[in-house]
Formats: structure tokens, sequence, C-alpha cells
């Protein structure tokens, strides 16, 4: 299970006039595994899941799983708020060859947390692969509680949480609540070694995308319990983690990423390109942190 820690990147979709670009999927995956990166999250939000189609959902993971060629882990986002819809993409990620499933649920129909635990429940009984929860309730409204979080973690192979929501005392509470192993994730970069403190062990990140190895450079101090040095070095990443999230995600992220020649910036509506205020601040920002 610990294989899941330090840090794992949150992985942007690449497309070419309209559609997925596998090359540029090929090449951000060899990026990741020379700069340290242990597991790449795809299809997640992210990789604009909500904008992808079934078949486009799992081609970027079956590409990303034959680059990757073992040598880190893959995680499939296979959410929806429909549980029908996860179940499918969860056993279709499986099939050409994901680690793990990235479920989320709630967004629109807004369930209560009995509603959150039988998604999850129905979710886990019809799938085989080992399942994270994620929780961002600043995108699907819902939160789920941290005892709810407890109750789904007794399904046998619920194996551990990205927790986006900023809350750095939940891992504290469900460190209590939950008394088989488990692992907790940071779905937030700019809290990811204040949550490392409370129990953490890696940050699924946006600023990976860009920053890999600085990142992994963070949670590896981390994970030696270097505290002092791991936040000196976060001090570093704070702005360009602010920037990721300035203008609605991931365009500024593409932005980045396209600097670096991974691919291009085009991501699909409703996400439009950044402002040019943005891309003079991001550009300038990664050539303080030397990375172009």
């Amino acid at each position: 299970m610990q294989k899941y820690q330090g840090s794992m990147v949150a992985l942007i979709t690449p497309f070419k006039n309209g559609k997925v670009d596998i090359e540029a999927l090929e090449r951000m995956v060899e990026f990741h595994v020379a700069n340290g990166t242990t597991c790449i999250v795809v299809t997640g939000t992210t990789g604009e899941c909500p904008t992808l189609t079934e078949d486009e959902h799992i081609l970027a993971v079956k590409t990303v799983v034959d680059a990757a060629k073992g040598r880190v882990l893959v995680m499939a986002g296979a959410g929806s708020n429909n549980p029908v819809e996860a179940i499918t993409l969860s056993n279709r990620a499986k099939d050409v060859g994901a680690d793990s499933l990235l479920h989320n649920a709630g967004y629109y129909n807004r369930p209560n947390q009995d509603g959150l635990y039988a998604h999850f429940k129905m979710v886990h009984d019809n799938t085989d692969l080992p399942i994270f929860i994620y929780n961002v309730p600043g995108r699907t409204v819902v939160n789920i509680e941290s005892a709810t979080v407890a109750k789904i973690a007794q399904f046998e192979r619920v194996i551990g949480i990205k927790d986006a929501t900023g809350n750095l005392e939940r891992p504290w509470i469900e460190r209590n609540l939950i008394t088989k192993p488990f692992i907790w994730l940071s779905g937030e970069d700019s809290t990811a070694v204040s949550f490392n403190v409370a129990g953490g062990v890696g940050v699924i990140s946006v600023t990976a995308n860009v920053a890999p190895a600085l990142v992994a450079k963070v949670q590896n101090l981390t994970l030696e319990k270097k505290w002092e040095e791991a936040a000196n070095e976060q001090l570093k990443l704070m702005k360009l983690h602010k920037l990721m999230f300035k203008e609605p995600s991931p365009a500024p992220a593409k932005y980045a990423a396209s600097l670096l020649g991974l691919c291009s910036e085009e991501a699909r509506l409703p996400v439009l390109p950044i402002s040019q205020a943005l891309r003079d601040e991001i550009k300038s920002e990664m050539q303080k942190l030397e990375l172009i």
C-alpha cells in the first residue's frame, strides 16, 4: 500500500485539434518517470474528465498505462455522480491495465451521507481494483464527512483518500476512526506539507504537471521527516501553486506545460485560454524556478 506515496501528478489531458494527443501523453509519461513522480493520476478533474467521451477517457488511461510500462503506478479517475457510469469506467480502466481507481461522488444530485455510502458500496461491490475516495466539495458541493469516510473505508478494496477539502484536521480525525492500514493523500498543493504533518504520505498535484522534480523533492523531504527543509522548499513553490488556479483549471497548467514543450495549451469548453496577464506571471515564475 505504501507504494502510493510521494509526488503523484493530477495529469492534464493534452489535446491537438480537438482530439486526445497520444504522442503528447506518451511524452508526459516519460517526463514524469524521469522527474520522480510515483503515480500518474489520469482522467481526473485536471484531466478534464467531464468533457471526455467514454472512449477518450479509456484511450487516455490505456495510453498512459502502455507508456508507463510498470515504471510508475497509474491511478484512473473513474468517478461519476451516476454509480452505473462509475462502474463502467472502472471496469474498462481495469481492462486496459490501471492499477487503482479514484472515485468522487455527489455533484449535481447532492446525496446525503447515506447516499454517498450507498454509492461507494455499489461501486466497490461491482469492481475489482483498489479504490481511493476523492473528497472535493469545492467541485461536488457535497462533503464526504469523516465519519462517512471511516464507514466507506471498511470496504476491503477502499485503501485511501485524496482529500481536497483543505481542512487540515481531517487526517487527525480520520486516523482515530479508521483502524485498518489506510493512505491519506493531499489533493491540494498549497497545504500538502501541513497535510503530511497530520498523517498524509503524498500529494496528487496539479503543479507537478510542470514542476515534478520540485514537488517530488518536497514530498520526499516530508517522508524523511525533514519538516523544516520541506517547508523551505514548499515556500519556493507557493506562488506557482496559486498561479495554477488563478484562472479556471487546467488552463494555467496547460499553458505552463506548453512552455516546456510537453503539449499544446488547448483545453475544452467551457474552460477558456488564460489571460495574457496570467501568461506573463506563469512564465516569470517558471523562469524564477529555473523550469524554463
